[in-house]
């Protein structure tokens, strides 16, 4: 089953999306995708009824336009993003010259935005670009209610939808901030969900161990700039939210992503963030590749082993607000 949000404002409304991601039908069992979660269990069967129906074409629908689209939740009581691909840190570690985290050690998680997530396909304002604008292509999972103390076996099944995100990050304040020890503030601004999300079974084998086992696409100014595949991902989202949950309750609805999609070949297969890209940079002693400008756009995309998508693109264009 695929999910999106028409922008109606707030909360937006509620669609059941096909398979191909063209035609959609206003949801009949919930009319957001937070009132859903809030009663995963009683809802889901009534939205997968109607999401047959759309599939077979027994039951009115509409084109999907995808400019018409809000952040598939559009805004979340919580999110929460991890760093869980080891190899992002290691080559960091390896060029900056700090302590690279061993396997064994807990993942890293921060709390950020979750007020408003910005559309896939709507421009994405800062207040300028000297604050070093970066991007992060993950993967993420939105849950239902996760009780505390679950273990990561019980967690997994609490992940009910998979989507895209971009983690916008200001590296100009980062080293600071993390040298604080309070967490980012300034560093992070609003992340980018994509406009649809799936059902772990729409993935069928590619969805395994609490991992999307295929590369994530990503372009700057329509140029490929990485292919990292998630089957390197240390932490599996069942470790994610079973970390998260250590010691509270999770509500419905909160959003877990992967941190930044890395490969210990990054060299060959790219980088999911400039940061990473600049890493590389450094240790093949070549000049730094530059942050974003005004203007740039930035894709991010799941694709099948057919090359069909799965959950839409991220598109967006970069501004400076006004």
């Amino acid at each position: 089953m695929k999910l999106a949000t028409l922008d109606t404002g707030g909360d937006g409304t509620l669609l059941i999306v096909s398979r191909d991601l063209t035609r959609a039908a206003r949801a009949e069992g919930a009319p957001t995708l937070q009132a859903a979660l809030d009663d995963w269990e009683t809802i889901e069967p009534v939205l997968r009824h109607q999401a047959d129906a759309v599939e077979a074409s027994t039951t009115d629908t509409m084109a999907v336009d995808p400019m018409a689209l809000a952040a598939v939740l559009p805004r979340s009581y919580q999110f929460l993003d991890a760093s869980a691909f080891l190899a992002h840190n290691h080559i960091l570690a390896r060029a900056w010259g700090f302590e690279p985290r061993g396997g064994a050690e807990p993942p890293l998680m921060y709390q950020g935005l979750s007020d408003r997530f910005y559309a896939p396909h709507a421009p994405v304002p800062f207040r300028g670009f000297d604050d070093d604008v970066d991007f992060e292509a993950e993967f993420g999972v939105i849950t239902d209610a996760v009780p505390l103390g679950v273990t990561p076996c019980e967690a997994l099944r609490h992940a009910r939808l998979i989507l895209m995100l971009n983690d916008w990050s200001l590296r100009a304040f980062g080293p600071k901030e993390m040298q604080g020890g309070f967490g980012f503030l300034h560093a992070k601004p609003p992340t980018t969900l994509s406009a649809f999300a799936a059902t772990p079974d729409e993935l069928g084998d590619a969805w395994s161990d609490g991992r999307v086992k295929l590369p994530l696409l990503i372009e700057r100014n329509s140029q490929r700039f990485g292919e990292p595949d998630g089957s390197a991902m240390h932490f599996g989202f069942g470790d994610l939210i079973a970390h998260a949950a250590a010691t509270r309750d999770l509500c419905a609805g909160t959003v877990i992503g992967s941190g930044t999609v890395s490969n210990y070949n990054a060299a060959d297969v790219g980088s999911g963030c400039i940061a990473e890209r600049r890493a590389l940079d450094t240790l093949a002693n070549r000049e730094l590749t530059p942050y974003l400008a005004e203007g740039e756009r930035i894709g991010v995309e799941l694709r099948d082993a057919q090359g069909r998508a799965i959950i839409g693109k991220i598109d967006q264009r970069i501004v400076c607000r006004t």
